[in-house]
């Protein structure tokens, strides 16, 4: 499905990626587990856990925004890089009507996230 650049690994509770850094590039889960948090009011809100052949760092990547949650490995995982010019010249074939729709849904699931992750704060 996708081009694979590279593979790293990374140890249980090692940070892959923060929220609110600026990233281009995309993962996929080869192995293992990711936890996806953010924070809201200082607190830790756990947004899931990303599994194998699950891809992570696209809001960021498509938006064009700073990351949206802090990816963490469970476990020892190992995440592929999704090759940059391979899925760069594939979005690039979509119309740009179309690459304008992708982009607000990524920004909606944004906002919609942390809607959920407040809700969820306030309801601990």
């Amino acid at each position: 499905m996708f081009q694979v650049a590279s593979y790293e690994t990374y140890e249980d509770g090692q940070v892959i990626f923060t929220e609110g850094t600026y990233g281009d590039w995309i993962y996929i889960i080869d192995e293992g587990a990711v936890e996806i948090s953010k924070e809201i009011d200082g607190r830790k809100v756990v947004v899931g856990i990303l599994k194998e052949g699950e891809i992570l760092g696209e809001l960021a990547y498509i938006a064009k925004i700073p990351r949206t949650a802090s990816a963490v490995a469970v476990g020892r995982t190992v995440i592929g890089i999704i090759d940059r010019n391979f899925f760069d010249q594939e979005f690039n074939k979509l119309s740009g009507d179309f690459q304008k729709m992708i982009k607000m849904v990524a920004v909606r699931l944004k906002i919609a996230t942390e809607t959920i992750c407040q809700a969820k704060l306030k309801g601990s």
